[in-house]
């Protein structure tokens, strides 16, 4: 009788290893560190971020991945496979290592990032007492809304310019930005310039694309009957010289556009020596 119990309770264990041997890591938001995932045929790895994917690709096809919104999926199809994964958020490229599928035990679960705190530009700032306008600034963008981009695919060998999220507040329009350099050389961020497209018409509906950055194919579509300067009152980035392979966030603080009956459309524009221009095109 003894042996039998102790037979059945060998059994329960080694039932039960697999399930315990999963594993759920917590990875820090801005990780640029590269992850390695352990995966096992026949089984998800879910990646969950703190904000939406926006594009992701890997060097192999022997691993299915797919993406829903903040999540990310990855089935290997065939053992002994390893290769690399990149998930760009609009805060970056975040890097992984698929190793090959193991053993159920050992496979990590999911991935998960904490929720990241509302954005803020302290770190804009110098170390010292903040002045008034700095303090009606960072209360500014407590209440930021985000700007989304639906379509958007990193480009190699450019600089690109993303709109992160936008505040109205006493007249004043916020617009909190990030250039991303992915080239070889540095790039050197210049006084921006913001545009009001006035009575914009585009082939798609605008309605649909408030608070949404147009992919520059879009943007190129959209015809208006000028585009009007917006008086800056005051601009500031967090280094003047964005190094290959980085980002710089900036913040630009403009009159306030009169609101329409329809969708506002705004251009921000930065020269550039080596392209002309760098620019974005955002709805409100």
């Amino acid at each position: 009788m003894k042996k039998q119990m102790l037979y059945a309770l060998i059994v329960l264990v080694a039932a039960a290893l697999p399930a315990f041997g999963q594993k759920v890591v917590t990875q820090k938001p801005g990780s640029t560190a590269i992850t390695r995932v352990e995966t096992a045929l026949n089984h998800l790895t879910v990646v969950e971020l703190a904000e939406p994917v926006l594009s992701v690709a890997s060097g192999s096809q022997a691993f299915r991945v797919e993406w829903r919104q903040n999540k990310v999926f990855i089935e290997p199809t065939e053992a002994s496979v390893s290769t690399n994964l990149f998930i760009w958020t609009k805060s970056g490229r975040l890097n992984y290592e698929l190793e090959p599928a193991g053993e159920v035990a050992r496979m990590d679960f999911a991935i998960d990032q904490p929720p990241v705190a509302p954005p803020a530009i302290k770190a804009l700032a110098a170390k010292r007492d903040p002045s008034s306008r700095e303090k009606r600034m960072e209360a500014a963008l407590l209440d930021a809304t985000p700007v989304q981009m639906s379509d958007y695919k990193a480009q190699w060998n450019r600089v690109q310019l993303l709109v992160k999220d936008i505040v109205r507040r006493d007249g004043r329009l916020f617009i909190r930005y990030a250039m991303v350099n992915s080239t070889n050389h540095p790039f050197e961020i210049s006084s921006p310039q913001v545009f009001l497209l006035e009575s914009p018409r585009s082939p798609i509906s605008l309605i649909g694309q408030r608070n949404f950055q147009l992919p520059d194919s879009e943007a190129a579509r959209i015809e208006s009957a000028r585009q009007v300067s917006l008086d800056v009152i005051h601009q500031e980035v967090e280094t003047p010289k964005v190094k290959p392979g980085e980002e710089a966030v900036g913040i630009v603080e403009v009159e306030a556009p009169a609101a329409g009956q329809g969708p506002t459309v705004l251009r921000i524009v930065l020269p550039d020596s080596r392209h002309g221009e760098i620019s974005a095109t955002f709805v409100l």
